[in-house]
């Protein structure tokens, strides 16, 4: 099975990319995490993304705040998937990161979830890697089941406390 890489911009994203990799854990994909920055770490970052798919990566996963100039870097040196997570900051609550990542020009995509969205980004890249990989295709299709499964068990549970009939 191909890797998903996880880059976050610094290790304020952290709290972000538990919960990628938490889903990718669930899914059992295998990933890399690190901590590259567009503007800090550019050589760092460039030279992943250059090297991610001989390196056996499928997609890579680029969360980053601010600025949020890391998917579209990654993304300009690969053309392997990329998705951006764009991830809350002190000062426009997101909104700056979510322009800056969906925000790219044509020729250089990258797929975009919502804000802080780990869990997200996460299953968009193992459905990614699932065109290719019948069991993670029924992995997360049994997610899938189990996940509104849950939401019907809640809706009973309201049903039961607020229903009058």
């Amino acid at each position: 099975m191909k890797k998903v890489g996880i880059i976050m911009g610094s290790d304020s994203d952290l709290p972000v990319i538990e919960k990628t990799t938490g889903v990718l854990d669930e899914l059992g994909v295998p990933y890399e995490v690190h901590i590259y920055s567009a503007h800090r770490t550019p050589q760092e970052a460039h030279d992943f993304a250059v090297n991610a798919r001989e390196s056996g990566f499928g997609a890579i996963i680029a969360a980053a705040g601010m600025a949020a100039h890391l998917a579209g870097a990654i993304a300009a040196n690969t053309t392997l998937p990329v998705i951006g997570i764009p991830c809350k900051g002190p000062v426009f609550d997101g909104m700056d990161a979510l322009l800056s990542t969906v925000q790219m020009p044509t020729g250089i995509p990258v797929a975009t979830v919502a804000v802080n969205g780990g869990a997200n980004a996460a299953l968009l890249a193992a459905q990614i890697l699932a065109v290719e990989d019948a069991e993670l295709a029924g992995k997360l299709d049994a997610k899938r089941a189990k996940d509104s499964a849950a939401v019907l068990e809640k809706d009973r549970t309201v049903e039961s406390r607020l229903m009058r009939k």
